[in-house]
C-alpha cells in the first residue's frame, strides 16, 4: 500500500505546526527540514519557496532550529553512543546538509581531547569484534573501522599491536589506493 502524498498547504500557519511537529519528533538540519516542507508546498513557484523560507526564518528565530547546535549534538552523540571516528561524522552531517565551516567548528569541539586508537577500540568492544584469526578477519575489521570513520594510521596501529602478519598489512595497505 503506497504512502498517500502529502497534502499541499498555502498556509504559513500549517507549514510551521508541521515543521514543528517534525522538529519536535527528532532534531534536524535547516537542509534536512527544507527537503521535507517542499513537498506541502508548491515548491516550484516563488509563493512555495517564500513560505519556506519565512518557517526557517521563524523557526531559527525562536530558536528551535539552529544549525550550529544540531552539529554539536550530532557529533557527541556518534562520538558517545556509537563510538564512530571523526571522519564517519563529518560525512554524515554533510549529507544532512550541514555548511562545511559548522561541521569543521562542531566536529573539531567535539573530537579535540578524544584519543582517536581509544575510540576505535571502543568501536571493536562496541561491534563485538575479536582479534583477527586470519587475513580474510584483518581485512574485515579493517572495513569496517574504514566505514566507522578512523584513519588508517590508528587501524594499522591497532591491528600490528593484534600481531597480523606484515603481509596481510601490506595486502591492506594495497587496498587504500
Amino acid at each position: 500500500m503506497p504512502f498517500p502524498r502529502p497534502q499541499k498547504t498555502d498556509s504559513e500557519d500549517v507549514l510551521y505546526e508541521y515543521a514543528v511537529g517534525a522538529l519536535a519528533r527528532r532534531m534536524r538540519s535547516v537542509a534536512e527540514l527544507k527537503r521535507l516542507l517542499r513537498p506541502r508546498v508548491e515548491a516550484d513557484t516563488e509563493y512555495g519557496k517564500t513560505l519556506v523560507e519565512l518557517v526557517i526564518r521563524r523557526l531559527k528565530d525562536q530558536g528551535y532550529l539552529n544549525d550550529a547546535k544540531y552539529a554539536a549534538a550530532f557529533s557527541s552523540f556518534r562520538r558517545d553512543n556509537e563510538k564512530f571516528g571523526r571522519r564517519r561524522v563529518i560525512t554524515d552531517l554533510k549529507a544532512k546538509g550541514v555548511h562545511g565551516e559548522v561541521i569543521d567548528k562542531a566536529v573539531a569541539s567535539v573530537y579535540d581531547e578524544v584519543n582517536e586508537e581509544k575510540q576505535a577500540r571502543d568501536y571493536l568492544h562496541r561491534k563485538r569484534l575479536q582479534k583477527p584469526k586470519g587475513q580474510k578477519d584483518a581485512a574485515r575489521v579493517f572495513r569496517q573501522l574504514m566505514r566507522a570513520g578512523f584513519s588508517s594510521k590508528t587501524i594499522f596501529a591497532i591491528l600490528k599491536k593484534w600481531e597480523v602478519d606484515d603481509e596481510t598489512l601490506t595486502a591492506l595497505e594495497g587496498e587504500l589506493e
